[in-house]
C-alpha cells in the first residue's frame, strides 16, 4: 500500500493501547512517516486541565525529534519549517504549498474552554474565570466535558484539514489516553448527546460524534506489544470501541516485536568455548554459560511473541503493522528514523480493512 494512501483514509487517527505499549512512540514513528512523504501532521496530546506546561511526559514526543521543550497548548514545529504565509510568484489569495511538517501541541480542557469562549466572543466571561479560578471547575463540572472540549478542538482542526485551509495539517493524530480511559472519551460525546436537550453542548456533542463515527474522518490505531496481557486487552478494546463507541479501527500496531535471531538449540557453553577458541579469541566458561543463558532466553522471548501475534491474528481481524524492539534506552531522532524505516516496510505490505 502506498503511504499517501494510508494517509488518506483518514483525517484522524487516533492512537491508543495499554499503558506501557508505546502508545505515544507509534504516534511520533505514524508522524515521521507522514512527513517523510511530503505530508503535513499534528500530533496531540491530552493533558489535564491546567497541566500543559507541567507534564513532563509530554516531553517524550519532542524528544523524539530532537527537541527538549514540554508541549503547551499553542504548537510547536519538530520538524520541517515553519509554513510561509505567502510564495515569490504564487497569487495573494493563493494558499502557501505544502510543505512537510510535523507539529505537536498539548490539549487541555480549560484552554480548549478558553478559545471556545473566544471564538463565540465571550472574551470577558472568560478573563472572569481565569482571574476568579474557576476555569478548572467549569471544563470539568460536567461528567464528559473535559473530553468534549478536548475533542471539539480536534473536530475544529480536522474541518480544518478538511476545508484545505491555509496552515492546517493533512493528518491529525491524537496520542488518546491508555485503553480504558479511551473508551470512555470515546464514549463520552455520545452521552452528552443523549444527555443534552439543547443548546451548544448538544451542537458541540452531535458534531464529534459525527467526526468519531465516520470512517473518512476518523479511525482508531490500536497499539500492543507481543506480550499475552496487552494483547488481550488490545482484543478486548476492539470489541468496546466498535460496540459502544462506534469507531472504526484502522490497523493494529504491534510494537516492540524482536528482531529474529536464528540460534542454534544444542548450543553448549563448551562448545562456545571451542568455538571461539578456533577463531583466535578467549572465553572463560562462565562468560560462555551466560551467552548460552541469553540465547536460550532470547529464543523462548521469540517463540512466545510468535505465538501471541498469532493469536492475535487469529483472533482479531484487523491488518497488522510492526515495529521493532528498539535496543536504546533513549529514543532520539536516530531511533525515530529506524522506527518510521520499519513502519514504511510494513505499511508497503499492507492491506486495508474493508468497510
Amino acid at each position: 500500500m502506498e503511504i499517501t494512501d494510508f494517509f488518506a483514509q483518514a483525517r484522524v487517527l487516533v492512537v491508543t493501547g495499554k499503558g506501557g505499549v508505546g502508545k505515544t512512540t507509534v504516534s511520533g514513528v505514524l508522524a515521521n512517516l507522514a512527513a517523510r512523504h511530503g505530508l503535513s501532521c499534528l500530533v496531540a496530546q491530552l493533558a489535564a486541565p491546567g497541566a500543559a506546561t507541567r507534564t513532563p511526559e509530554t516531553a517524550h514526543l519532542s524528544r523524539m525529534f530532537g527537541h527538549s521543550r514540554v508541549l503547551d497548548y499553542d504548537e510547536i514545529v519538530l520538524f520541517g519549517e515553519e509554513l510561509a504565509e505567502a510564495v515569490d510568484g504564487a497569487d495573494r489569495g493563493a494558499p502557501p504549498p505544502r510543505r512537510p511538517q510535523v507539529r505537536a501541541r498539548a490539549l487541555s480542557p480549560d484552554t480548549a474552554l478558553v478559545e471556545y469562549l473566544h471564538l463565540h466572543g465571550m472574551r470577558r466571561l472568560s478573563r472572569k474565570l481565569a482571574s476568579s479560578g474557576a476555569l478548572d471547575v467549569v471544563a470539568t463540572a460536567v461528567p464528559g466535558m473535559p473530553d468534549i472540549l478536548v475533542l471539539g478542538k480536534v473536530k475544529q482542526i480536522e474541518r480544518a484539514a478538511a476545508a484545505g485551509q491555509p496552515g492546517a495539517p493533512d493528518v491529525v493524530v491524537l496520542d488518546a489516553p491508555a485503553a480504558g480511559h479511551a473508551v470512555r472519551f470515546l464514549q463520552s460525546p455520545a452521552g452528552l448527546l443523549a444527555a443534552a436537550g439543547g443548546g451548544p453542548v448538544r451542537a458541540q456533542a452531535q458534531e464529534v460524534v459525527e467526526m468519531l463515527t465516520d470512517p473518512s474522518r476518523c479511525q482508531v490505531v490500536l497499539v500492543t506489544t507481543p506480550e499475552e496481557t496487552p494483547v488481550s486487552e488490545a482484543m478486548e478494546t476492539a470489541q468496546v470501541l466498535e460496540d459502544r463507541a462506534g469507531v472504526t479501527l484502522c490497523t493494529v500496531v504491534v510494537n516492540a516485536r524482536l528482531p529474529t535471531a536464528e540460534l542454534p538449540g544444542d548450543l553448549s557453553a563448551e562448545a562456545l568455548v571451542e568455538a571461539v577458541a578456533r577463531s583466535g579469541g578467549l572465553l572463560s566458561d562462565d562468560q560462555a554459560s551466560a551467552l548460552v543463558a541469553a540465547a536460550a532466553l532470547r529464543s523462548e522471548r521469540q517463540r512466545s511473541q510468535a505465538a501471541q501475534v498469532r493469536r492475535l491474528a487469529e483472533e482479531l481481524p484487523l491488518p497488522r503493522l510492526e515495529l521493532p524492539f528498539c535496543f536504546s534506552a533513549d529514543l532520539g531522532p536516530e531511533q525515530l528514523d529506524e522506527l518510521t524505516s520499519a513502519l514504511e516496510a510494513s505499511v508497503g505490505a499492507w492491506a486495508p480493512v474493508e468497510i
